[in-house]
């Protein structure tokens, strides 16, 4: 298998990682899942991380050809509008973002609100490739955590965002609207299928026990020691495991914040008549955690 070049950007407050791959033959690459800054009490957006890619990428001499996400995701603005203007690469994810975007319109009562993905320029099947430089990326749908959620596998290196954590900390939540853990536990069977070599580079770590952030592990490594799925794992055992989990965690910080955001690919809502954009809240959507 070819082996892309993977940089990887770690964003402390939201735990979250992003990457820029490239081919080192021809030196074009992609970002995945950039994340824009938001500070929730001063309702401030800026730069910090997709700067930090920005710099990388001129460091390297990287002709960014995709700006590729997993997901709508729900814990950090997507930074793939401000790349986009910065780079002039186009947008992606995948084919199935326009459920979420139906489910989020009602949740924010958006009734202008598209919901047919037209806020990325290209939209991912499960199964579909295209080329970076002289690599080739194949498209993985991998719901669970989301109804949407796909993984880009790109020779010995898989996207596999918010399904694996690393080893110690086992699996992703599949709690969010959209979600459930049977389809999160089919997709995982279906990344650990890949070669036991394969890199699979997540979406989250928050450094448990007091160990630094680790965002890369092999498809033999989850095998081995995976808290969640290492050994012979039922479905039944792990949907058991992962619900009851997932029924102690609190929503995420940014969520109410940041989808009405992604479902937009990244755009805060249009300036109203003072010229500034505003965000809403849903009170009394969800249950208190």
């Amino acid at each position: 298998m070819k082996r892309p070049i993977v940089k990887s950007f770690y964003d402390e407050t939201t735990g979250s990682w992003q990457y820029v791959f490239h081919d080192p033959v021809t030196l074009k690459g992609a970002v995945v899942d950039p994340v824009l800054d938001f500070d929730r009490r001063a309702g401030a957006v800026t730069h910090g991380n997709a700067d930090r890619i920005l710099e990388y990428i001129a460091e390297t001499g990287i002709e960014v050809v995709w700006i590729l996400d997993t997901h709508p995701h729900a814990d950090h603005f997507s930074a793939a509008q401000y790349l986009k203007q910065k780079l002039g690469a186009p947008t992606a994810i995948g084919e199935k973002v326009t459920g979420v975007q139906a489910l989020w319109r009602d949740y924010y009562h958006l009734p202008d609100q598209p919901v047919d993905g037209s806020a990325w320029d290209r939209l991912f099947a499960d199964g579909e490739t295209f080329m970076v430089g002289d690599l080739e990326v194949s498209v993985m749908f991998t719901p669970g955590h989301t109804l949407a959620t796909i993984t880009y596998v790109v020779g010995d290196a898989a996207f596999v965002n918010d399904t694996f954590m690393m080893p110690d900390a086992g699996t992703s939540r599949a709690d969010f609207p959209g979600g459930n853990s049977a389809d999160l536990y089919a997709s995982l069977k279906r990344i650990l299928a890949l070669p036991d070599e394969t890199r699979l580079f997540v979406g989250h770590d928050y450094g448990p026990d007091g160990r630094e952030p680790a965002c890369c592990a092999t498809v033999a490594e989850h095998k081995a020691r995976n808290k969640h799925l290492s050994g012979d794992v039922s479905e039944a055992d792990y949907r058991t495991t992962r619900d009851a989990r997932d029924a102690t965690l609190p929503l995420p910080d940014l969520m109410l914040y940041a989808l009405q955001v992604n479902i937009r690919g990244g755009r805060l809502p249009e300036p109203e008549a003072d010229g500034r954009s505003y965000l809403k809240v849903p009170v009394d959507l969800f249950e208190p955690r």
